[in-house]
């Protein structure tokens, strides 16, 4: 019986020591904690602190590149253009292309622009003032080259040999182009192309709410001046340009005609065929459009006044309807030529203008 004693307690020894062994073993993986249960006693709870110090934390992951979106080339040809990532350094060449990127709140993404016609609009100026803006109105390829951009946005004609070249070259170093639609692009210019040129924008650099509203706001105003106007008879008008030898006429496939057309008025010559004196005498239209190109040598000023003079102070043309009812207005191509954000403005220009 006493022998039967000794082995058990030796039994009980050697048990007791193993699980001794065991809890110290695991006391570098788990701690203990007071919780309060749901009754409110207090209770002691097991935490694996060596699960916790190995938990891997995922970086977010942004899902919405890479995208895919299409441009043009020089031959006119759309090309399809996928990017990893939103671009961080862009050149903006020309009106349009810096002033879209402002309204949509990206210039900090700008590292030059270039080519304005006019200053900026005065709601962007204080985003504007912190943008390096060159004093070549055209930079070239070197220039440009030297920013090292991962993005290009500009006209059709700076995409050129003469300028930049074909957009290839940027396409086949990483760097991404965009060719605002009715800088050439494509025919005919139309207003639906600058309300797409702003969503492609808004694609590119994932801000596509902000795209929307400004695209909205074109459209929503189109619908308000074709409900005002709703029975009433049809206004006709003329758009034109004089140049030192002839006297241009933009038409139904120019942008500026398409607003008018959109805006429900009659929009005269509208083959968009060079006019004379004469011819403009025969139309007669209710109100005449003078576009003028400032290209930033002259102040708007003197640019809008020198537009009118050229219908105004011509002696053959003041008994025409448009003259005698003081309905000639002068408009800037920057409003009705890849007008990007002042499409707007070009819009309002026209609407006061035929209908007022």
């Amino acid at each position: 019986m006493m022998k039967k004693n000794k082995i058990l307690k030796v039994l009980s020894v050697a048990l007791l020591s193993i699980t001794m062994g065991m809890s110290l073993a695991s006391c570098g993986n788990k701690a203990e904690k007071e919780v309060v249960t749901d009754s409110g006693v207090n209770a002691v709870e097991s935490v694996d602190e060596s699960a916790e110090s190995t938990e891997v934390v995922n970086e977010p992951v942004d899902e919405y590149y890479p995208i895919t979106y299409t441009t043009y080339n020089h031959s006119k040809e759309p090309v399809e253009v996928t990017i990893e990532k939103a671009p961080t350094k862009v050149v903006a060449v020309y009106q349009n292309s810096i002033e879209t990127l402002l309204a949509l709140g990206l210039e900090e993404k700008i590292v030059a622009a270039a080519g304005l016609d006019h200053k900026v609009k005065p709601e962007f100026e204080e985003a504007f003032s912190s943008v390096n803006y060159l004093d070549d109105w055209q930079p070239n390829k070197e220039t440009v080259v030297m920013l090292e951009p991962d993005f290009i946005l500009s006209w059709y004609s700076y995409f050129g040999e003469k300028r930049l070249g074909d957009v290839d070259y940027f396409h086949n170093n990483n760097i991404g182009t965009y060719m605002a639609l009715n800088s050439g692009a494509v025919s005919p210019r139309t207003l639906q192309n600058e309300c797409d040129d702003i969503l492609n924008i808004g694609k590119i650099f994932n801000v596509n709410e902000k795209a929307e509203v400004l695209v909205d706001e074109i459209k929503s105003r189109v619908s308000e001046v074709l409900e005002s106007q709703a029975g009433k008879e049809q206004k006709s008008t003329l758009i034109i340009e004089f140049y030192t030898d002839k006297i241009s006429g933009y038409g139904a496939s120019s942008l500026g005609g398409d607003m008018v057309v959109k805006l429900g008025a009659e929009l005269l010559n509208p083959e968009g065929n060079d006019l004379g004196i004469e011819d403009i005498i025969a139309l007669d239209p209710d109100s005449i459009f003078v576009v003028y190109y400032n290209g930033g040598k002259r102040t708007d000023e003197e640019a809008e006044n020198g537009a009118l003079r050229d219908v105004m102070d011509n002696e053959a043309l003041a008994n025409i309807s448009a003259v005698k009812n003081g309905k000639v207005y002068a408009i800037p191509l920057g409003e009705m030529y890849a007008s990007g954000v002042r499409t707007i403005d070009g819009i309002e220009r026209f609407a006061k203008g035929i209908y007022e």
